[in-house]
């Protein structure tokens, strides 16, 4: 009897530490954080963190963390074919961030992360001067997503941490040198679930 009531004891305490260590929690306040969650981009590490949603009212355009944090947007807007062959990236798949200093990156997944290289502005300009959408896309927090990989034609404004949650699942089911036969399904259902939550 004592023995059983031991190992169930030590059994219950396992589940519920990994119960724990499974939940998400606010990265600034640690506290747990629903599936659904809002996200913060913290312009000192350039990079985005989970919040509750007290910490998600607490930093949106109050000047909370003297302007460190910003509140990542959840608009998503599917635009028409846009023509980024003069902002000079080579590939089908990428992300381009128009930043609040007035540079723009592109980022693209690969399977170690997100490569990252800088785009002409100008071009970027002369590119939201044909497409006015373009000109809406808010710094550091949203971002032109396009995928035209293997006759696919995405172009969206998004948010940055869906653009990240794409670096993510290539980096997730990218196998061998070509990227193996779960790479492009786990893709194409990506931007299917970001039709859905537009």
């Amino acid at each position: 009897m004592t023995t059983d009531g031991a190992l169930a004891r030590l059994i219950r305490s396992t589940a519920d530490r990994t119960a724990a260590a499974r939940t998400e929690v606010c990265d600034l306040c640690a506290a747990p954080v629903a599936d659904e969650h809002a996200h913060l981009y913290d312009t000192g590490q350039d990079e985005v963190r989970c919040v509750c949603r007290p910490c998600s009212v607490l930093f949106a355009g109050t000047g909370a963390g003297d302007g460190r944090y910003r509140l990542v947007p959840r608009r998503r807007v599917r635009l028409p074919a846009v023509d980024t062959a003069a902002l000079g990236v080579p590939v089908g798949m990428v992300f381009f961030v128009p930043r609040a200093d007035g540079t723009v990156t592109a980022e693209g997944p690969s399977p170690a992360g997100a490569m990252r290289w800088e785009v002409d502005t100008a071009a970027w300009k002369e590119l939201a001067r044909t497409c006015p959408q373009l000109a809406t896309v808010e710094p550091d927090v949203e971002a032109l997503l396009v995928n035209t990989v293997h006759g696919l034609d995405h172009h969206w404004i998004a948010p940055i941490d869906d653009c990240y949650r794409m670096v993510a699942v290539v980096r997730r089911e990218w196998r061998g040198l070509s990227g193996g036969g779960r790479i492009w399904p786990a893709v194409e259902q990506f931007f299917e679930e970001l039709t859905e939550r537009s």
